[in-house]
């Protein structure tokens, strides 16, 4: 909408409201709005808002593992799967099979009893589909698998704070949660009951979370974060190198080569019983 100067300095807005204008021939080079911009942006109220936003950092969270265990509901010969299976290993002395598959990455142990337990799954999702290839798996061998009481046990999740973290007068200030023996253990441990989980805090800035589910993990770490944010410290050189070339090494880690991959697709409902009763899955 044009704007019309009128010769009594007051310029309407395009609300209809009259604004005064001091200076009407700098209207045109805009010094007028630029001071203007200058006043509200010098108010100490957006100067705090505007540091705080600069200096609030972005933390990712890595999830590590999730562990996961369900039942087939019928007994299993390991000795058949050891003889017959594919990616095995028959560890007698415990009395189970590990089996392993590359897609998703994860390793499988199997009771004689038809409980199996899941871990190197990366998210929840991933962990399903590791524990269905499993059951379709032992399904092929001539069990009469029904996939059931599918849960997630366990997540691991790990987080590097920008800075380095003082422990030792953390633990002192957290007596009631936190325990720091540096004999036994170079980290922090504190326990959370709400969510429940346990975290490890180590002053190179890393928190490893471990906790029921990935949800849980998320905020345990924010949580966390404004007790541990009081004690940082600034990392020195050789910190600041040892965890970019730990940071390198994580993002260039490749599977390993002797496994062998399970092209089998998820195995659908009609393809395996499955328990009414299984709500998760």
């Amino acid at each position: 909408m044009a704007t019309v100067i009128q010769n009594n300095g007051m310029k309407p807005l395009t609300n209809g409201n009259l604004n005064h204008v001091g200076d009407v021939e700098n209207l045109e080079n805009g010094s007028v709005h630029n001071t203007m911009e200058n006043d509200i942006y010098n108010c100490p109220d957006v100067q705090n808002t505007v540091e705080e936003q600069e200096a609030q950092p972005e933390i990712d969270i890595l999830i590590r593992n999730v562990v996961c265990s369900f039942n087939v509901r019928c007994h299993l010969n390991l000795r058949e799967i050891a003889l017959n299976g594919s990616n095995v290993e028959y560890k007698r002395e415990s009395g189970m099979i590990t089996m392993k598959l590359r897609r998703p990455s994860a390793t499988a142990s199997i009771w004689s009893s038809g409980k199996i337990t899941c871990v190197g799954a990366e998210t929840e999702d991933e962990a399903k589909i590791a524990a269905r290839r499993t059951a379709r798996t032992l399904q092929k061998l001539g069990f009469k698998v029904r996939f059931n009481n599918f849960r997630v046990v366990n997540v691991l999740g790990t987080c590097f704070m920008p800075w380095a973290i003082k422990v030792v007068p953390f633990s002192e200030r957290h007596k009631q949660h936190a325990e720091y023996e540096p004999e036994l253990h170079p980290g922090v441990t504190y326990k959370l009951q709400e969510p429940r989980a346990t975290l490890k805090i180590f002053s190179t800035g890393s928190v490893t979370v471990t906790a029921p589910n990935v949800q849980a993990v998320g905020e345990a770490i924010q949580h966390i974060f404004p007790l541990i944010y009081e004690f940082r410290l600034k990392r020195s050189a050789e910190d600041e190198a040892a965890l970019l070339a730990k940071k390198r090494k994580t993002r260039n880690r490749r599977y390993p080569d002797e496994y062998t991959d399970q092209t089998d697709p998820v195995v659908e409902h009609e393809e395996m019983a499955i328990d009414s009763d299984d709500n998760s899955d």
